[in-house]
């Protein structure tokens, strides 16, 4: 028999015995009442292969495909949540502590295979579905015995060693999806028909009002203005890798990331990148622990749909728990480097990611489950040392400096009745006059140069009190400290960035309200010393514990300090007062907050990885600021030197008292005061204000 024969063997007989579980009894009624509806699930699971084996999402209706889509989702949607297994707060009330747990986690990543039903992979199925039927069997058997359920011990064994058998199996299925191109997504953008938003229900994604009205919304937009998004987009990747001297031509790839609804402007920036001799991939964002699934399956890691709660997302973020130890880590490790052996060529090929971004959903703050399983002090500590490792073994295969990035922004309707004006801002927003801002932004740089620090006082509720350190030039005449950013790997236009001196860096952080990475933060505070965080606060939760543990998981990414990694002024008025007049403010997505203000970011500098290579401003000077003292230890040891995290946190320009610029004899250069820009040569930027 062939190995595909094999696998459809193999899904035949356990398909059979999952139809089996329902009309099953072993005495245990809650038990059965989860295996039960376990079961159904993965009966819809067989039916939609079978819907899809048929062509029906050519042939149905729209009504029936919503109908599909939304069943698929149904039991983990907010108004079901409560009584969901994938609580873990249910499970745990419904099964018992441990069990509970561990039968949620099982419940959860039964779900990701929506996703490869949809994709077609028969073999991905097959493995979880024969993990469902090997921890049925043993409580079974359990009961069979009159041993009452299995312990916890047990079920994490089988657990663990289902991670383990298929981690090689999974790191393969991943590098290809990455490397390969044309596959499963990108013939969804360049087949589809897309006047017809049937197409988004092929991708086995949960398809929202955000998808279905994007899409809608872009299909009724004239191609000029599809053009301006899509050329905007694919220029600031090219002009990326112009600015920092690499050589684009080298490359043969580049890495889609989105939510989809945006197919039509991606068709036409994938046919822009295919004329740069780029061919176009995109993977499925992580849904499977497997796949190092985290808290938000969001654009950055791939192609997804919407949420459809990201509190059951949040809630599992730990999941790895189970399993994570010294083992697991060599052994994914060892099976990401064999699969990267066998894909080597196509990884070198890799340009690097172009990002779409969304921002306007509803607002998310997560409740603590208390439930949910966490990782223990070892683990996050293991789990830091992986993500740095499985950093140095991706940039062995691509290499960072040979490549370069790009993202952008746009709203989703769930923003509200201003979707459509806001939209249309955007464009203009993404599309500034750069030379303008490049020239502007070149006073500020020349004054910057000149100071031996910077002040930042925030004003009204604001209570940021910082100092921030520079490098000293050597040779001002042919070096400088800030680069001059516009539109290119961070669409819009709109900072001038540096990687601060830590030693001498001090004071609070503070912002009254801040969404990073889909996350709300209310009231958070980070006092610097010499640099590194010492101390933080928000107030999300109602006690101090829970509240530093959301900012130590979140943005600290579990390190116990980071240091600041970069110190921005962002120079987009035009994008401050636009969200203001609109009420949209607190909905940006930090690519866009970030050009409103100065901003900080805590953890690896903006030149991670690549602080040899050399780079310019457009002025002809070199940027020398591009490492501090952590940075530095990459030399002699690049795991102290790299914290694998940026998080910038913006001040709004309405929250800033002054930033000013103190040279070395005590002269003082004031750049922004009370809100607005006061160096002159900068007039430009408060004509937004005026407006």
């Amino acid at each position: 028999m062939s190995g595909t024969e094999i696998i459809e063997e193999r899904y035949g007989l356990v398909t059979d015995r999952i139809r089996e579980i329902s009309e099953e009894h072993f005495g245990d009624e809650k038990l059965e009442a989860f295996f039960s509806s376990c079961a159904e699930f993965l009966l819809m699971i067989d039916d939609t292969v079978s819907f899809l084996a048929e062509g029906g999402v050519e042939k149905a209706r729209i009504e029936e495909l919503a109908e599909r889509n939304r069943s698929l989702y149904a039991d983990i949607l907010p108004e079901h949540y409560g009584e969901s297994y994938g609580n873990p707060g249910y499970a745990v009330q419904e099964l018992g502590e441990e069990l509970g747990a561990l039968l949620s986690f099982l419940y959860t990543e039964l779900r990701s295979l929506i996703g490869f039903a949809y994709e077609g992979r028969l073999e991905e199925l097959v493995i979880r579905m024969e993990l469902f039927v090997e921890i049925y069997t043993v409580f079974v058997y359990a009961a069979d015995q009159k041993e009452g359920r299995p312990s916890a011990r047990e079920i994490k064994d089988i657990i663990y060693w289902f991670v383990s058998d298929y981690a090689d199996m999974a790191a393969r299925r991943r590098i290809e999806e990455q490397v390969s191109p044309h596959g499963f997504a990108v013939r969804r953008i360049m087949e589809s028909d897309l006047t017809d938003v049937r197409y988004l229900y092929s991708y086995g994604e949960y398809v929202g009002v955000n998808e279905l009205e994007t899409a809608r919304f872009l299909a009724g937009v004239p191609e000029e203005t599809i053009a301006t998004m899509a050329d905007t987009y694919t220029e600031g990747y090219r002009m990326g890798f112009e600015a920092t001297g690499v050589d684009l031509s080298k490359k043969g790839m580049v890495t889609l990331g989105y939510q989809i609804g945006f197919e039509r402007m991606l068709r036409r920036a994938v046919e822009n990148f295919e004329k740069m001799g780029l061919k176009s991939a995109a993977c499925r964002a992580a849904s499977s622990v497997l796949d190092n699934r985290g808290a938000s399956r969001r654009t950055k890691n791939g192609f997804s749909g919407g949420s459809p709660n990201p509190q059951f997302e949040y809630d599992h973020k730990d999941d790895k728990a189970i399993f994570f130890d010294k083992n697991y880590v060599n052994r994914k490790l060892e099976a990401v480097r064999t699969a990267s052996e066998k894909w080597k060529a196509q990884l070198r090929d890799c340009a690097g990611p172009a990002i779409v971004e969304t921002f306007g959903e509803a607002d998310f703050m997560p409740a603590t489950c208390k439930e949910a399983i966490r990782l223990s002090g070892e683990q996050e500590r293991l789990w830091v040392e992986y993500v740095a490792k499985a950093g140095m073994l991706g940039r062995e295969y691509t290499p960072e400096e040979e490549t370069s990035f790009t993202i952008i922004a746009f709203p989703v309707p769930e923003i509200g009745p201003v979707f459509e004006e806001l939209f249309r801002e955007t464009i203009r927003i993404n599309t500034l006059d750069y030379l303008l801002y490049r020239r502007v932004q070149q006073t500020l740089i020349d004054a910057l140069n000149t100071a031996d620090y910077c002040e930042i006082k925030g004003r009204g509720a604001n209570r940021t009190d910082l100092k921030v350190n520079l490098y000293k030039l050597e040779n001002p005449e042919k070096e400088t400290i800030f680069e001059n950013c516009v539109a290119d790997v961070n669409i819009p236009v709109g900072e001038v960035f540096t990687s601060p001196v830590l030693q001498g860096t001090e004071g609070l952080l503070h912002v009254t309200r801040a969404f990073l990475k889909g996350l709300e933060y209310r009231e958070l505070a980070i006092t610097f010393k010499d640099g590194m965080i010492q101390e933080y606060s928000c107030r999300n939760f109602g006690t101090e514990e829970e509240n530093r543990n959301f900012i130590y998981e979140n943005i600290l990414a579990r390190h116990a300090t980071l240091p600041m990694g970069e110190f921005a002024i962002g120079t987009n008025t035009t994008a401050y007062v636009a969200a203001k007049r609109l009420g949209v403010e607190a909905k940006l997505p930090v690519l866009i907050a970030e050009k409103m203000g100065p901003h900080f970011a805590v953890g690896d500098t903006c030149y991670s990885h690549s602080e040899d290579t050399r780079v310019y401003n457009p002025d002809g000077r070199e940027i020398v600021a591009k490492d501090n003292e952590v940075s530095r230890r990459r030399h002699e040891n690049p795991m102290e030197a790299y914290c694998n995290c940026h998080t910038d946190i913006t001040i709004p320009y309405d929250e800033l008292g002054e930033l000013t610029a103190v040279r070395k004899d005590g002269s003082r250069i004031c750049i922004i005061k009370d809100s607005r820009f006061v160096l002159p040569g900068c007039e430009e930027l408060n004509r937004a204000f005026e407006a």
